[in-house]
């Protein structure tokens, strides 16, 4: 399903064993991983030697896809490495569409409160500015991270940008043989105090209708669901299902392509991304 992973690496804790996750995805479906270190040019790291302008973050990036170099050669794995210049985010969601990347997977932020440019707030604009699906792990003691997924759970409120992530994750869901885990959540918050009124019905019912054009869809690929309609806050609802239903991954759409900050459901995925203690796959809806 995916023949080309992009792997941004700055050599931290958390990206060392998200590179050891993404072997494990890399294995299982025979793809090339490329490792991509970004010299951050936002930052004042240029020194002069020699007359010559060298950017010391360069110099660290070989060191680091070095050292990824090295691992991913005891994972046996086919892989190359590639060390560029720019401002992180754009720049790995512009390579990711530049060279033909199928999934960019990479760590929210370190085990250990790191800083580096892959903390926080990176990873979440690679997600809002990519239009290759991305794979983020939140890196945290004791959380969960295993390959393959049994349990993948997918959030829906039946607008086209969830449909669109459904179909890709039901997809990678059979090419796993995992039972997808389809999730509506009506957001009684929204409807205020009379949640029995007709407006309540009628979310009610947009949220069963969601559900169903995934598991009818996910049942058509002969893939096992599981349907789960929740009362309450989306991004919580989602968080209690992963601990509930043993779920390994979640996947979810985001909407637009370039230069939005608006995700599906508001600020869900954005909170899904940074909160779940397994990985998130997010999709963006094409433009």
């Amino acid at each position: 399903m995916y023949e080309s992973v992009l792997i941004p690496y700055d050599g931290s804790e958390g990206a060392a064993e998200v590179l050891h996750h993404a072997s494990e995805l890399a294995h299982w479906t025979d793809a090339t991983v490329q490792v991509l270190y970004v010299a951050d040019t936002t930052r004042d790291s240029v020194t002069v030697v020699e007359g010559h302008t060298v950017d010391a973050l360069v110099r660290e990036g070989e060191d680091a896809v070095e050292e990824a170099a090295k691992t991913l050669d005891t994972l046996g794995v086919s892989y190359d490495t590639d060390v560029v210049q720019g401002n992180p985010a754009p720049t790995i969601a512009e390579y990711a569409e530049r060279y033909d990347h199928d999934l960019v997977v990479m760590p929210t932020h370190g085990r250990e409160g790191a800083t580096r440019y892959l903390v926080g707030s990176v990873s979440e604009k690679v997600v809002r500015l990519s239009s290759v699906p991305v794979l983020t792990v939140r890196m945290q003691p004791d959380e969960k991270l295993a390959f393959p997924y049994e349990n993948i759970l997918v959030p829906t409120d039946g607008s086209t940008a969830a449909t669109h992530a459904a179909d890709h994750l039901i997809e990678f869901a059979a090419a796993l043989d995992a039972t997808v885990h389809a999730l509506s959540v009506v957001d009684d918050s929204a409807l205020g105090l009379d949640v029995g009124s007709d407006s309540g019905a009628e979310s009610e019912q947009a949220a069963v209708d969601a559900l169903d054009t995934v598991v009818s869809e996910a049942e058509a690929r002969g893939v096992d669901t599981v349907r789960h309609l929740e009362h309450g806050t989306p991004a919580e609802m989602i968080l209690d299902s992963i601990e509930s239903n043993d779920i390994d991954a979640v996947g979810m759409g985001t909407t637009g392509r370039r230069g939005t900050d608006r995700i599906l459901l508001g600020s869900v995925a954005e909170k899904t991304v940074r909160s779940a203690p397994v990985p998130v796959l997010t999709v963006a809806e094409p433009e």
